[in-house]
């Protein structure tokens, strides 16, 4: 239908779809028909499946609409979502609409902070009334910011230097008398962040005190932002999506809409790296060739250890990266983590040991002619990979808590890095 040009038709199927939904059928078009798309929407919905887009299809969707266009769909967004698209775009494009903006100040000082810290994540957007108001004047004062704020979950309160104080809930609000002061309902109890703080720190500290809301103070204690739930839950699932994809040895922020030429410039380098290893392993067994030549029997174990001994690394990896990540595990747990770990290698390596040590002398009972002896075949084996099982899983515990340590994503740390290592 959009081929077709049939514009009344696909609005018709369109029209009722949440902006999230649109955005997921829009990603799976050809940039020309969703173009045509967006161009047929109304503007404010049309801004609004700009902003749930992917980063790259955003900017590449962008810069094929027209000016006057994408500067009313961008016009419609709330500053932090505005602030978002316009980080995408060139340079130059986005000089020439920021001016065109209702909101050109506020979404310029949004772009002047880094992108994944607390400024650029949030919201300009708030409610905030002095203490000496009473309920039923800061209640007009909400009532009056309602269209321009999407979700009015809390009233900030700020003294005469625009320090903020304390804030009050919409339920608090609504509950107390009209000539109540705010001074006397409001909590002042508050957890607020500077601009500077990581989006993964303020997503952690979201989650851990059941936050809705967080408000974001400049070095004076003054409010300028404040971070809403749907924010931080994009920020979690964007962090976890770029932690398993480094686990897996992929350059961290690929997309479904990524083309094949950068898909390919994110895994290669790991490839390159994993093949690095791998030839240092190569090396180490071409060193025992006559050892391998005398009794060829053992090149048919190396697989079998060198696998087990890959799975226990990334295994014990896995868990220091999600500690690290949910703030479960300290830099000064490092002793402790490790003698944890230590005594589980030796548990699962023993447990290990014994089931291929046992397989090997069942098969040597079934096919004697096949061993020379299987005993000391059992021996050999079962003892290699319980060495490799204890040095693999501490090389996969202490590798991130390192990382860490010196200020490096730890989920680099896996994958690739803890087969080959």
């Amino acid at each position: 239908l959009i081929s077709a040009g049939q514009q009344g038709m696909v609005l018709n199927i369109l029209v009722d779809l949440h902006p999230a939904d649109l955005a997921r059928i829009v990603s799976h078009l050809s940039r020309d028909l969703a173009k045509d798309v967006l161009q047929w929407l109304p503007v404010e919905t049309a801004g609004e499946v700009l902003a749930e887009l992917d980063d790259d299809y955003r900017a590449e969707l962008a810069d094929a609409l027209p000016s006057e266009r994408l500067t009313a769909m961008i016009d419609e967004l709330d500053t932090d979502d505005a602030a978002d698209v316009l980080a995408d775009l060139p340079l130059d494009m986005a000089e020439r609409i920021i001016p065109e903006l209702e909101d050109a100040e506020d979404v310029k000082e949004l772009l002047s902070y880094e992108e994944e810290s607390a400024g650029g994540l949030m919201a300009t957007e708030y409610v905030v009334v002095p203490a000496s108001f009473t309920v039923a004047h800061a209640t007009e004062e909400v009532r009056a910011h309602a269209d321009a704020i999407a979700n009015i979950f809390v009233l900030f309160v700020a003294d005469d230097l625009d320090r903020l104080v304390g804030q009050v809930s919409m339920k608090r609000l609504l509950l107390s008398p009209a000539h109540a002061k705010i001074a006397e309902i409001m909590n002042e109890d508050i957890i607020s962040v500077p601009t500077n703080m990581d989006q993964e720190d303020v997503a952690r500290l979201m989650e851990r005190y059941d936050l809705v809301v967080l408000p974001v103070v400049d070095p004076d204690g003054c409010l300028v932002g404040r971070i809403t739930i749907d924010d931080v839950v994009d920020v979690i699932r964007d962090e976890a999506e770029e932690d398993i994809q480094r686990m897996s040895g992929v350059a961290g922020g690929e997309e479904a809409t990524d083309s094949i030429l950068r898909i390919s410039r994110g895994r290669l380098p790991w490839l390159l790296l994993g093949l690095a290893g791998a030839s240092l392993a190569a090396f180490v067994i071409l060193a025992f060739e006559e050892s391998l030549a005398a009794a060829s029997i053992l090149a048919g174990f190396i697989p079998i250890v060198m696998a087990t001994a890959g799975n226990a690394g990334i295994q014990s990896s896995a868990i220091a990266v999600q500690g690290l990540a949910s703030g479960d595990v300290w830099a000064s747990d490092i002793k402790r983590r490790l003698g944890k770990e230590l005594t589980v290698a030796l548990i699962n390596g023993v447990a290990s040991a014994l089931v291929l040590g046992a397989g090997i002398l069942l098969v040597g009972s079934l096919f004697p002619s096949g061993m020379h002896d299987p005993v000391q075949l059992a021996y050999t084996a079962a003892i290699a990979l319980l060495i490799v099982i204890v040095i693999a899983t501490t090389i996969g515990a202490s590798i991130p808590l390192l990382l860490h340590k010196f200020g490096i994503d730890p989920a680099l740390a896996t994958g690739p890095f803890i087969t080959t290592s």
